[in-house]
């Protein structure tokens, strides 16, 4: 599907499911009772930061035409719930948010024991340990420009190149963020995640209002900074500092659903070390590499994003 393919509104609904002790915005597009006796239909995409369900709009389009497709806010963005204490915003919340999401969308759907889990940054680290810690809910997991987090571990201890590109978390932790980030109307946003898109075409003056609406919402834009401070994720901060770990308390980091990994090898922030290795974490997987893709590769390449996607569901 091209940009000129646009998601029309009409095309996608919106709901709320109390789920998890939260209450989640979801977007939706295509019809949730029509899967065969015990095939899954139902397709989740989990945004990462700074975006929120919106960023997965052309994929509810494609994707709503033959499966149940739905993109929730995550908690903390937009129309979610933004609980106010940071621990509320641990890993093991944000998996349970899905799994709760996957069974609240359940009884008005056929047969669905799981779903298609995919996700980016942020959404992709929630994704991978959903798929760790519940392999029960994930049928098949895509991920876009997210390592894995034995991987990312790895590369934040011994990579310096990482430990330089992943210097933006240290800030995102900080008490300074909210002050920085959401200056001159979110002008740093404005310009690190749609400015190329604006230049370029592939973003257009309402893709702009809708993000900066989203970004005002009262409370968005530290829930989602919160994930970092939650995670205490990040590189070293000094001599003898150990790169930060993030609690998953799973006794095994192994994927068992097959996965699907699409990676923008120019993403200036997830550097391509986050892809060796994967392998043995993985049994089942696939990695498309998108030489002049960057970290936001859905929206510059949502054509081709979709037949990747589409090529492995069908595989």
């Amino acid at each position: 599907m091209g940009h000129t393919a646009a998601a029309r509104p009409e095309e996608i609904r919106h709901s709320f499911a109390d789920v998890n002790g939260v209450r989640i915005h979801y977007a939706s597009a295509g019809a949730a009772t029509d899967a065969a006796p015990g095939a899954s239909r139902l397709i989740i995409f989990l945004h990462g930061f700074p975006e929120f369900w919106y960023a997965w709009r052309e994929q509810l389009v494609e994707f709503g035409r033959d499966y149940f497709a739905v993109a929730p806010d995550m908690r903390g963005y937009n129309l979610s719930s933004k609980p106010a204490e940071i621990e509320r915003y641990e890993i093991g919340q944000l998996v349970g948010d899905v799994r709760a999401l996957v069974e609240h969308l359940q009884p008005s759907h056929a047969g669905a024991k799981s779903c298609v889990l995919v996700g980016h940054d942020w959404g992709g680290v929630v994704a991978w340990a959903a798929a760790i810690a519940c392999p029960d809910v994930v049928e098949k997991l895509v991920i876009i420009n997210s390592p894995h987090p034995g991987i990312f571990q790895r590369e934040l201890a011994k990579n310096p190149a990482q430990q330089q590109a992943s210097q933006y978390m240290l800030v995102f932790r900080s008490p300074e963020a909210e002050a920085m980030l959401s200056a001159n109307n979110f002008a740093l946003f404005q310009e690190g995640i749609l400015g190329e898109g604006l230049r370029r075409g592939y973003f257009t003056e309402a893709d702009r209002r809708a993000y900066v609406e989203a970004w005002l919402q009262p409370g968005a834009l530290t829930g989602g900074l919160n994930y970092y401070r939650a995670a205490k994720i990040g590189p070293p901060t000094g001599v003898g500092d150990e790169a930060s770990r993030m609690k998953l308390n799973f006794p095994s980091l192994d994927v068992k659903a097959p996965t699907l990994v699409i990676w923008g090898e120019k993403d200036p922030y997830l550097l391509t070390g986050n892809l060796n290795g994967l392998d043995r974490y993985v049994r089942n997987l696939r990695v498309e590499r998108i030489p002049d893709g960057t970290h936001w590769v859905v929206h510059e390449k949502p054509a081709l994003v979709n037949s990747l996607i589409r090529g492995f569901l069908e595989s």
